[in-house]
């Protein structure tokens, strides 16, 4: 195994970019909030990408804890389109400051976990929403690049509304 993929190796990195996701959102200024991303099926603006940060940061933990457990990940057939909808309308409530309060307090969760984890653990394997069959370490790795795709797409949004 990679020696940047150990766990705590995996850890400091979902700390240190999960830090940078909240500083990012907290220098947005309150006009990006309903700047359109994306419209393919449902409409996902700049304050829905937070919530869909919140969202997988309940969801992908307990996916590793069942894998981890030896469970499969999630059941084959599973619709990540439906879970994204469902549960981003039901954080639509919740302001940006309790959206990122809420991230902070999950990502500091997986973070602990990931510490807690064993290199052999990060070679077990379960079905993921997006990656499908895949190794625990690729699923972490997910969890930070996946961010980093979504805030490039809001920085061009951002910038392509600007006069």
């Amino acid at each position: 195994m990679n020696p940047t993929e150990s766990p705590n190796k995996l850890a400091d990195k979902l700390q240190e970019e999960g830090e940078k996701t909240i500083q990012f959102f907290q220098a947005l200024p309150e006009s990006t909030w309903g700047i359109i991303l994306y419209e393919d099926g449902a409409t996902w603006r700049v304050r829905d990408i937070l919530a869909h940060f919140v969202a997988t940061e309940i969801a992908i933990p307990l996916i590793l804890r069942d894998i981890i457990q030896g469970g499969e990940g999630v059941p084959e057939g599973f619709d990540l389109d439906d879970y994204n909808r469902r549960h981003v309308s039901g954080l639509e409530n919740f302001s940006r400051e309790e959206l990122l309060t809420r991230f902070a307090d999950l990502r500091g969760q997986t973070v602990r976990l990931v510490r807690l984890l064993s290199e052999q653990d990060l070679l077990r394997t379960g079905r993921h929403p997006f990656l499908g069959v895949s190794p625990l370490v690729d699923m972490i790795k997910l969890m930070y690049r996946h961010i980093q795709i979504h805030q490039r797409d809001i920085r061009r949004a951002v910038n392509a509304s600007s006069p």
